[in-house]
């Protein structure tokens, strides 16, 4: 076995786990808060690993191209993204589990709302 080949059965293993952990995060966390943050962390890293497997696999001059930019997408939408959705779990008025709160609204200084 090459170290190429290697290097791809590394990452595609680990982006593996990492998808699986976010699934698992996904189906047995209590409320959408807290499997977004599972999903969006574990997603982000998994998919990432993969899509690097294939840089590593692929090389620069192939479809590995199209996988950094892949990558550096996935970094800029994954947490924007998920800043959104518990934005609009908190404006649709989603309760947390457990005793955690939002911050009151009026402490904060009008610019920060």
């Amino acid at each position: 076995m090459t170290p190429t080949e290697l290097l791809t059965a590394a990452l595609v293993v680990v982006g593996s786990f990492f998808l699986l952990v976010g699934t698992v995060g996904l189906l047995r966390l209590p409320d959408v808060y807290n499997r977004m943050h599972a999903t969006s962390k574990a997603a982000t890293l998994g998919a990432a690993s993969i899509l690097l497997a294939g840089y590593a696999w692929f090389g620069p001059d192939s479809i590995g191209l199209p996988s950094l930019v892949a990558i550096l997408f996935l970094f800029l939408t994954a947490p924007t993204g998920s800043h959104m959705i518990s934005r609009s779990a908190q404006k649709m008025g989603v309760p947390f589990w457990g005793k955690a709160e939002w911050p009151d609204d009026e402490e904060q200084p009008e610019g920060e709302r």
